[in-house]
Formats: C-alpha cells, structure tokens, sequence
C-alpha cells in the first residue's frame, strides 16, 4: 500500500510539473546589445542571429540559424541605431529642459538675465562710442592742420598724413566693433525670445501637474 501510494504522489508530482512547464518549448539567445533573453518561443529580436532551442532540463534541442539576410539585417540594424539615437535625442532633450527650468525658474530669472546679457555689449558699445568722439574730435584737428595744405595735399607734413591715416583705421575699428555688438545684441534677443518661448510651455505644464 505504501509503494502504492508513493508511485501515486510521484506521478501525481509528473503530471503537476508538465503541466507548469512551457508546451512550445524553452527558446534562448543573445541579442545585438549582448543581452540573454529566454521565451516560450522563438525570439524577434533574435531573428537574425543564432538561437536554441531547449529541453525542458535545460539541454539543446536544437540550434535555429538567423532567419534574415544581409540585406534585411543591415535594415534591421540601422533601424536599431536610429531608435538609440532617437532615444539618446529625447534623453538629452529632457535634460536641457530640466536644466532650462532649474535656472529659470520664473519669467522674472529669465527676464533679468537677458539684461545682465545685454548690458555687457551695451558697455562695449558705450566704450567704442566714446573712443569714436574722440576720434572724431582729434579728426576736425587734423583736418583743420590739412586746409592749409588743401590746394597741395602732397606738401603736408608725413607725420600730419600719418596721423590721418591711423586716424581713419582706428575709427573704422571702432565702428565694427559697434556694429559687431549690435549683432550680438540682437542675437542675444533672439536666443531669449526662443527660450522664453519653449519656458512658457515648460512653466505651463509644470503648473499643470502640481
């Protein structure tokens, strides 16, 4: 009665263990990113590389080849590196956002900061425009020394035309100098009118979830 009953509990383990093991057999591989993957049949992301399939004690059953061709797998594998770059593009998108919003925080941050910005090449400016009066005023100077030699400009002294010239090259750098700020200057605006733009929804969304 008792070997009786201990082959029932033995076939009854048998049939319980079947019964929880996968029926379309245990399939295993290794996919592009070097990661084990196992499933109760063949795995996709496997398709174009070696896969087995197994017993249920873990032995090999089989060995099933890549199913793609060069073609396909080169398609396949492009298609992988625009997804990862397109999630590396979203990853860093989030993070410039996040940093966007921890240095802004308000329109009053990003406000003040353009100023702070501009005022830097306002003082740049401040300086040339000074620089070009008196440049302008030494000009009348020199111009003035020139009249006497207006009829026989050949006649003026090297030095007065040598100090004509320096005269006119330094305010044409001081003019570039103007006019390369007020480039930057409007560059400046444009770079915070496009933050303040893309700020306002970030400020929107972030009030919405609280």
């Amino acid at each position: 009665m008792a070997a009786l009953a201990l082959a029932s509990t033995a076939g009854a383990g048998v049939a319980h263990a079947q019964k929880h093991e996968p029926v379309g057999g245990i399939y295993t591989c290794v996919d592009a990113t070097g990661r084990r993957i196992t499933s109760d049949r063949p795995i996709m992301a496997c398709m174009d590389r070696e896969q087995r399939e197994l017993h249920r004690s873990g032995s090999t059953k089989r060995v099933i080849g890549p199913t793609l061709t060069a073609a396909e797998r080169e398609q396949r594998e492009q298609r992988e590196r625009e997804a990862a770059l397109e999630r590396q593009r979203t990853r860093d998108a989030i993070r410039r956002n996040q940093a966007l919003l921890s240095r802004y925080p308000d329109q009053a941050a990003h406000d003040l900061a353009r100023r702070e910005a501009l005022a830097q090449t306002r003082a740049v400016v401040d300086t040339a425009e000074r620089r070009l009066a008196e440049l302008m005023a030494e000009r009348q100077k020199l111009d003035a020394e020139m009249e006497f030699y207006r009829r026989e400009p050949s006649r003026a002294p090297a030095k007065l035309r040598r100090r004509l010239e320096e005269n006119a090259q330094s305010a044409e750098v001081q003019k570039r100098a103007i006019a390369g700020q007020q480039a930057e200057r409007d560059k400046i605006n444009q770079r915070f009118d496009q933050e303040l733009a893309q700020l306002r929804e970030l400020w929107g969304n972030a009030r919405a979830t609280r």
